[in-house]
């Protein structure tokens, strides 16, 4: 076998079929607006919601944080990677976010990684034990690769249909009376291809009858979702109701790196022992410690930024669609532009590049076949200016293209 030439041959397929992924370089710091071979475009491809990840004060504390304590620990937490300002960040999270505790991982991906085979594949009390984990279709892809890392000996893994509170209560009765040790139902707080949120209230309800874990990756929504961006819980009444949360620094919260657990002191304190991500990684460094702090304190202390983050949203959601474009209902600012077809999205992309917006078309296997899109990604540091140019552009492409 020619590996070399089988994966030519495959590379060359997904260009003639104008579906593969090109990487476009951005010559500027992450912004409202970024060059891109010396041409100013409007950002709409970023997951930098509150526009944190060029704040000046981000910067300034994540540049005294080198001084303070250097580029990097060199090691891992339990052998000499814990400076104590990474217990200052786990217990502001943990405040932040409304649980007893939270474990710093390099990413969410990560830490979704590190959770379930950590606690499925262990004995822990139960010599033959089996367990079984409820997900929802349109997880996060490091849910379903966490969930694949779980000895199928030791689990069940079903899926439900997306958001269907129906079909997983009728998973969750029918296995009422099977001899399970542990029961998780895992879902995204927020979609990240779709921008819908989970319907936390029945989960979390649904989680009470039948004694099942309530497992919430709210990477997309920590910083943007609720009235002091506290993520689904806040927005959804379920506040201090969830088992499990899992979030990133790498979006809202400055946009650099890192991710985290919170859960119990007991379920944190397990997984510093166990969990293989964050025994086998390096501690986070220095700079990111010192800007996620910075990020957190400025979210509680100035709400101006969720709140502009949220009217920039609605106005953009109301415009795009008197324009005539198709998108996803909802409130987040992921707001995706539905094209269909996956050779429409990429020529759409690079059109609204060269007419200066930068958003990027997805298609499948990243969402189903027929489903092709723009996912616009809206921001606090977008001006209205910003906005209203932009959807001059659009609006100038979509008729270009005939599809408004």
């Amino acid at each position: 076998m020619n590996l070399l030439k089988i994966l030519e041959d495959e590379l060359s397929r997904l260009k003639s079929e104008n579906v593969y992924k090109y990487e476009t370089e951005i010559e500027t710091p992450q912004n409202a607006r970024v060059k891109v071979n010396g041409k100013e475009v409007i950002m709409l491809a970023s997951n930098n919601y509150l526009g944190l990840a060029n704040h000046p004060k981000i910067k300034k504390v994540a540049i005294d944080g080198i001084k303070k304590y250097g580029y990097g620990v060199a090691s891992v937490r339990f052998i000499c990677g814990t400076q104590d300002i990474h217990r200052v960040l786990e217990k502001k999270i943990a405040k932040f976010i409304g649980v007893e505790d939270v474990i710093l991982f390099s990413s969410c991906f990560a830490a979704n990684e590190g959770f379930f085979a950590s606690i499925i594949n262990e004995k822990l009390g139960s010599e033959n034990h089996k367990d079984v984990l409820y997900s929802d279709k349109l997880n996060h892809a490091s849910i379903i690769d966490g969930q694949r890392l779980c000895r199928n000996e030791f689990v069940d893994k079903k899926i439900y249909n997306h958001s269907d509170m129906n079909e997983l209560e009728k998973l969750l009765e029918d296995d009422k009376n099977k001899n399970y040790r542990f029961r998780f139902i895992v879902t995204d707080g927020v979609f990240s291809m779709e921008g819908y949120l989970a319907n936390l209230s029945r989960i979390v309800e649904l989680g009470k009858k039948y004694n099942a874990l309530v497992f919430v990756d709210d990477s997309h929504a920590i910083g943007v979702c609720g009235k002091s961006g506290r993520g689904t819980p806040e927005e959804l009444n379920q506040f201090k109701k969830i088992g499990v949360i899992t979030g990133t620094l790498g979006k809202a919260i400055g946009g650099a790196s890192g991710g985290y657990i919170g859960a119990s002191k007991k379920i944190v304190e397990y997984l510093r022992q166990k969990s293989r991500p964050y025994i086998f990684s390096n501690s986070l460094p220095a700079p990111i410690v010192f800007g996620a702090i910075a990020a957190f304190d400025l979210l509680e202390n100035d709400l101006s930024l969720v709140s502009k983050l949220h009217q920039n949203t609605k106005s953009f959601r109301e415009k795009i669609s008197q324009l005539g474009f198709k998108i996803l209902e909802g409130s987040h600012p992921i707001t995706p532009i539905m094209l269909g077809d996956a050779s429409v999205a990429q020529n759409m992309s690079k059109l609204l590049l060269k007419n200066g917006i930068y958003v990027k078309g997805l298609w499948f296997p990243v969402v189903p076949k027929g489903e092709a899109r723009l996912r616009v990604q809206v921001s606090a540091s977008l001006s209205k200016k910003d906005l209203d140019d932009a959807l001059n552009i659009f609006e100038f492409v979509g008729k270009k293209m005939k599809i408004i």
